[in-house]
Order: C-alpha cells, then sequence, then structure tokens
C-alpha cells in the first residue's frame, strides 16, 4: 500500500523491450536501500525491483501495465515520481492508495495562479466519479479534489508539491496516470449492483 506521498523523481537511464514486456532502468537518491521483490511506485504504478545495480535498479512492465498506463510513452531521461511502500505502523499523511491505475487522462489546462496552479485532467469512462474535497491520485501524487465535472476534475497545486513532483514537467495534452479512491470505487460498485437488483 502507497499513500501518495512522493519520495523522490527517478529518471529513466534505459528502456529494453523483450517480447511483450518491457524493462526499465532508472536512478533514485534511495537506490542504494533497494532490495530484488520491493515494490515501488512509479507515477502511482506499482512495480517491482528485479534488479540493482549501483546507483541504479530496474524494474519490468507487462503489456497489460503498458495499456493501462503512461509508461508506454516513457523515454530515456523521463522523470518519475517515485514512492516506497508505506512501513507498517506508518504514518497515513496523504490516503490509501494502492498502485493500481484505473485509467490514463488527459492534461486539459494547467492554470498559473502566482502561488499555486489549477490543473484541469480529462477521462474517457464514465465508470469513474470524482467529488469535491475528495481524493485522487495524479502520476502517484495524493491530491484533492478541487472541481469535479463528468469525465474531468481539476486540481489545485501548491509550490511545494509543484517542485519536488514531476508536475511541473507536464504539458497540456501530457497524459497523466490517474487511481480514484478507492472508497469511492467500492461504493460505485455497491450501487450499481443494488441499481441491477431493483
Amino acid at each position: 500500500m502507497f499513500t501518495g506521498i512522493i519520495e523522490a523523481i527517478g529518471e529513466v537511464q534505459q528502456i529494453t523491450k523483450e517480447g511483450s514486456n518491457v524493462h526499465i532502468k532508472l536512478n533514485a537518491p534511495f537506490s542504494n536501500e533497494l532490495k530484488i521483490d520491493q515494490s515501488i511506485a512509479h507515477n502511482g504504478c506499482c512495480l517491482t525491483v528485479v534488479e540493482l545495480n549501483g546507483d541504479e535498479y530496474t524494474v519490468t512492465a507487462i503489456e497489460e501495465t503498458l495499456e493501462k498506463t503512461n509508461l508506454k510513452e516513457w523515454v530515456n531521461g523521463t522523470l518519475v515520481n517515485l514512492e516506497r511502500c508505506v512501513p507498517l505502523g506508518g504514518r497515513l499523511d496523504g490516503h490509501i492508495v494502492q498502485g493500481h491505475i484505473d485509467l490514463t487522462g488527459k492534461v486539459k489546462s494547467i492554470e498559473d495562479l502566482e502561488g499555486s496552479y489549477i490543473v484541469t485532467i480529462a477521462y474517457e469512462s464514465p465508470k469513474f466519479q470524482t467529488v469535491a474535497q475528495g481524493s485522487v491520485t495524479v502520476n502517484g501524487i495524493s491530491l484533492t479534489v478541487a472541481q469535479s465535472g463528468d469525465n474531468e476534475f481539476a486540481v489545485a497545486i501548491i509550490p511545494y508539491t509543484w517542485k519536488h513532483t514531476n508536475m511541473h514537467t507536464l504539458k497540456v495534452g501530457d497524459r497523466v496516470n490517474i487511481e480514484f479512491d478507492i472508497i469511492g470505487k467500492y461504493v460505485a460498485k455497491l450501487m450499481s449492483v443494488g441499481n441491477v437488483a431493483e
């Protein structure tokens, strides 16, 4: 489990294809603390460390992961938000994040408010919903929904988050990974089951 509080920004060093899989080598400030089989959220997507080499480590993304996330758009030099699993008994500073991306969205607009930023993100599936002041994860970052609409939402970004995550690299049209709030997803599922029963 993750919390959506980004620990560091990693950089893609090498991408190697093997059949339908992709091996991604990255560096990170905490690379020397990692272990094989450890889970790390990369832009919110949980991937397993399969190889260690000095200040670099490698993870593998399978075809399903590539289809559901923005990983297929990564190139050498791409900056990636990183978070290790929350330790048992650790603080839940963000919200409950599984590391399972629901879909990708597209940055619709970025508004500079001279002290903060409003980023509006559009997505295509009516299956998922947000609520104002609810939680959503964008590229692995736990954020509060500032505005909620049909198939889109806006989040307000404070300067610290803007600077210390890859938010500052986003441009209009970029794809971002979205994980919707797990509690909201369960509520939506229960409501849909109830409607069918009626």
